[in-house]
Order: C-alpha cells, then structure tokens, then sequence
C-alpha cells in the first residue's frame, strides 16, 4: 500500500479515524474487528441536542455527544464493557432537567470539570469502558461550523451564512463551503502526533460538511494530515444526505474535498459498489487527488448502514492484514 509500510512484524498497524458522529462509529466498530491500534479523532462543533444543552449551560465545554459514541463503540466487549456501553448509552426520559441527556454525556463533563482537561476526561472514560483504542477531540475547546449556503432566497445566487452544526445539517439550501469559528483555534496536541503516527487515516463515511471536512478546516491538524506519511482512504456514503449533500453524487463529495484542501492527496476511495451508478466517473474524480477507486459490497443489503464485517474485510485489504480471516477472528461488537 502506499505512505508508511504496513508489513512490519514488531508493530501493529497504527490507525487514525477522522470523522464523528454515527459514521465514525460505524468505522470503529469495523476497526476494532483487527489487529490495529486505533485512535478515532472526533469533531467538537455538535450545537444539537444533548450537547447543544450542555454547551449553553457550560461555554467553553467540548461537546461530548460524538465523543461518547466513538468511545461506546470501542467498548470492550466483555461483560464489563458491555455493562458501562449501555449505561453511557442510556438516556434520561420524563420531562426534568436530565430527559434527554445520556448518562456517558454528563460523565464526560463532569471527568472534565474534575480533571480540567478533556482528553484525560477521555482517557479516563476509555478506562472504565476497557475501550479498544483511544478517543481524542480535534480541539480541546468547543467550536462552530460556518456555511456558505445558496437556494435560500428567490435569487438562486443569494448566498446566505448559516451558523451552526444542526442549521448546516438540516438545511433546505445547497451547502457550497463550510469554515470553522474560530478559524484559527489550536487542535489537540495528542490528535496532531496521532495523525503523525499514523499508518492509516480515514475519512469518512459521516456527515461530509459537518463531520468529515471539519478536519481539514483546522489549520495545525489539516497540516498534519497533508504531511502524513500514512495511506490517506476516504471512505464515501452510501447515499446523498437530506439537506447537507442532498443531491449530491459519489463524485461530488470528492469534489468537495478537493475544493476545500486543494492541497489534499488520497491513496484510495473506498465506495459500496451497489451505491455508484457511474463507477468510471467516481474513479476519474478520484484520480484527480490522486487515488485509485476500490468497490467493495459494505452495505448491509437492502439499507443505506455500513456493514462493520464488510468494511472490516476492506480494511484489512488496504493494511495488507489478510482480509476476511483476520476479521472472522475479531467479531468485534456490530453498531
């Protein structure tokens, strides 16, 4: 494969996700079938929900609300593990000041309050749930994601600002960039020389504007991942997302990519081969960063899910790890 070797015998394979919410899970849960050391980078601009709450209640809290997931599904999957999983999963009902809030939401902030660092709050929680790997913010201070919209006025050119991770997701306009405030905020040391490290980033599959290219938005870790020495796979959706990419083709995400880090080269996309209806297109537009396009079937059949055992198999197909044997030996936990 190309960047760093991946045939060494002493070392595991290191393993960098970028990304958040339900798509990083989705990976991890595929990591954690193989022998690799992971690190899931996880972005910090959510404003919705939970996090939304506690960020309002708390400024200067990082939202916990990706960074629990990324750590219930690198949960051990013991007995133990599995116990703290479903607790840090579990959310308050009823109508007082807790419905709505999972309980591993309001463990990590308060592991953060007590330490006064986030990613020891992480470290510590990663202890508790025996998590396979490690989960670390892409800064250590909340931030907000910044889009350049069109088709929200009469005049299809208007471009309007829209602010906010849950506004940017959900609208009814054409997303045409996104920047991060503050555009100039330091990333986490820890993710910088994890991305440094690294044998293998991937980004993707998620959210592409709020969840994928956040990463690429922040100045120190963008310039870790332009100068890493890892295989660089983007791992595309499965489908267009309703509001954020809606309409959007394969190819187009790449194009995004490409229009946001022009400086950006990929080793290889990774694509469900039910899910591209003009292959020889998606592969022209990867060439265009430099990548060569592999289809693999990664879908649960009939859905537009990841199948973690089948984006396992690929994986381990990139890392040269003996494909669908290695993972038939690690049945990590499905998401």
């Amino acid at each position: 494969m190309g960047g760093a070797e991946m045939g060494r015998e002493a070392a595991r394979p290191k393993v960098v996700a970028l990304g958040g919410g339900h798509g990083l899970h989705v990976m991890l849960s595929a990591l954690v079938r193989l022998p690799v050391d992971i690190t899931a980078v996880v972005t910090v601009a959510d404003d919705g929900g939970s996090s939304g709450r506690l960020r309002h209640e708390m400024p200067g809290i990082v939202p916990p609300g990706d960074l629990r997931m990324a750590l219930t599904a690198l949960a051990d999957p013991g007995e133990h593990g599995a116990l703290w999983r479903t607790t840090f999963q579990h959310r308050f009902r009823g109508d007082g000041a807790l419905a709505g809030h999972p309980v591993g939401n309001l463990v990590l902030v308060g592991l953060s309050k007590v330490l006064g660092d986030p990613v020891a709050a992480l470290d510590a929680a990663g202890a508790l749930l025996g998590a396979r790997g490690r989960v670390l913010p892409m800064a250590c201070q909340p931030l907000d994601i910044v889009a350049k919209v069109a088709g929200l006025d009469e005049d299809p050119s208007a471009v309007r600002r829209i602010r906010g991770q849950v506004a940017v997701a959900s609208t009814p306009g054409r997303v045409r960039s996104v920047t991060l405030d503050p555009p100039d905020a330091a990333a986490c040391p820890d993710a910088v020389k994890a991305v440094e490290e690294a044998d293998l980033l991937t980004l993707g599959p998620g959210s592409w504007f709020t969840s994928v290219l956040p990463h690429l938005m922040l100045p120190d870790l963008a310039g870790a991942i332009l100068g890493s020495r890892a295989h660089r796979l983007v791992v595309l959706n499965l489908a267009a997302q309703m509001g954020e990419t809606e309409g959007f083709s394969p190819e187009q995400h790449l194009d995004v990519l490409s229009d946001h880090a022009p400086a950006l080269r990929i080793d290889s996309v990774l694509a469900d081969r039910a899910s591209v209806a003009l292959p020889q297109r998606l592969a022209t537009a990867a060439a265009r960063l430099g990548a060569r396009l592999d289809l693999h079937d990664i879908a649960i059949p009939g859905t537009a899910r990841h199948d973690p055992a089948g984006l396992a198999a690929s994986l381990a197909a990139v890392l040269a790890l003996g494909g669908p044997a290695v993972v038939a030996g690690r049945s990590g936990d499905e998401s």
